[in-house]
């Protein structure tokens, strides 16, 4: 038996209208989405710092907030100088001590290709090493392409940086203002109310997303900082002072979710690699091993009590946002998870109560 269904133009246009509504929408995201990846990393940072900023507001004399936002900037460079100042110079006399050993390197280098000379002329080589070499010459000009876009991005980065800050300056200034004319403009006090709440709610989650990852980011560079220092404790060609710029290099690139750690833990061993390649090996094995641990049971744990999530939902919205918007996406995504259950919670309590009532 057939069955026949009609449907009016209307109706027909109706659904192709809405379908094609959404993927204009999608398009249009999608082509902003480096500029709402700024603005949503601002309004992170804002959210991250409001608390803080509130707080020296009550205590400032004045209570002004264009003041305690400032000193709150201040505190937060302040911060970052200490980082700069414990993590580069250390650094730097690494890579000089490097760059004193390359005159050895090369001569050893050559030495080695004399003696590999006379086998290559006597099992005729000379063809494939000649191969080999414009090879790596190719290789070396992607390199160099890369260098000069790696600059570019880099640039990029800086400048996206500034507009942050600036526009996280401007939230944090205007936002109390912005929030007492969203609330004055309810009629309905019951829902202002309801929805004042739920914007409390999510502000609870993003700060506590800011706390618990803060927390997971301090356990892991404390436990890369002492890993170091029992190496230099252990092998003497290993400097006792890498331990702190160790501790710092994978506490910040762990604020990164997912990956971040594992990123700063490969620098690290590159460091420690310009003293003994062995010890890079140790420490990079060693940091895979307690990777596993923070994976599965630190950052889940931490995390799941900040912003009550589930660690699937957590590593599913780290997943989708790092391919989605890159490591920025990977760093917003989970307070925005958060929020989103929140509002999903509010909203499967306020049909299941208007159904009670009804």
């Amino acid at each position: 038996m057939k069955t026949r269904i009609e449907i009016d133009t209307k109706t027909f246009v109706r659904f192709w209208l809405v379908v094609i509504g959404f993927a204009l929408v999608a398009l249009a995201i999608y082509s902003a989405r480096t500029a709402l990846i700024i603005i949503g990393s601002a309004l992170f940072l804002a959210i991250a710092l409001s608390k803080p900023v509130n707080l020296l507001t009550k205590i400032l004399p004045g209570k002004s907030r264009v003041l305690s936002t400032a000193l709150a900037y201040v505190v937060v460079i302040g911060l970052l100088g200490v980082i700069v100042f414990l993590v580069i110079p250390p650094i730097i006399s690494q890579m000089t001590k490097f760059a004193e050993t390359v005159p050895d390197l090369v001569n050893s280098a050559t030495r080695q290709y004399a003696g590999a000379s006379d086998f290559i002329s006597k099992y005729n080589l000379q063809p494939q090493v000649d191969k080999l070499v414009t090879s790596f010459k190719d290789g070396m000009t992607g390199v160099g392409s890369s260098l000069v876009s790696g600059v570019g991005s880099l640039l990029a980065t800086i400048t996206a940086s500034i507009l942050v800050l600036v526009l996280a300056f401007l939230m944090l200034v205007e936002g109390p203002t912005w929030l007492s004319k969203l609330w004055a403009a309810y009629d309905d006090r019951e829902q202002m109310a309801a929805h004042r709440k739920l914007l409390g709610r999510m502000y609870n989650v993003v700060t506590g997303y800011v706390v618990g990852q803060l927390s997971v980011s301090a356990i892991a560079g404390t436990v890369a900082g002492i890993a170091v220092f029992t190496l230099s404790m252990i092998f003497s060609s290993i400097p006792v002072d890498l331990a702190i710029p160790s501790a710092m290099i994978v506490f910040v690139s762990s604020l990164v979710p997912l990956f971040g750690a594992m990123i700063g833990a490969t620098l690290v061993s590159l460091i420690l690699a310009l003293n003994s390649v062995s010890v890079a090996v140790i420490f990079l094995v060693f940091f895979i091993l307690y990777q596993q641990v923070e994976a599965n049971y630190i950052s889940p744990t931490i995390q799941s009590k900040r912003i009550d999530l589930s660690a699937l939902i957590i590593l599913i919205a780290v997943t989708v946002g790092v391919y989605l918007f890159g490591i920025a996406g990977g760093i917003i995504s989970i307070p925005i998870a958060g929020c989103i259950k929140v509002i999903a919670e509010d909203y499967v309590t306020r049909i299941h109560k208007n159904h009670v009532e009804a």
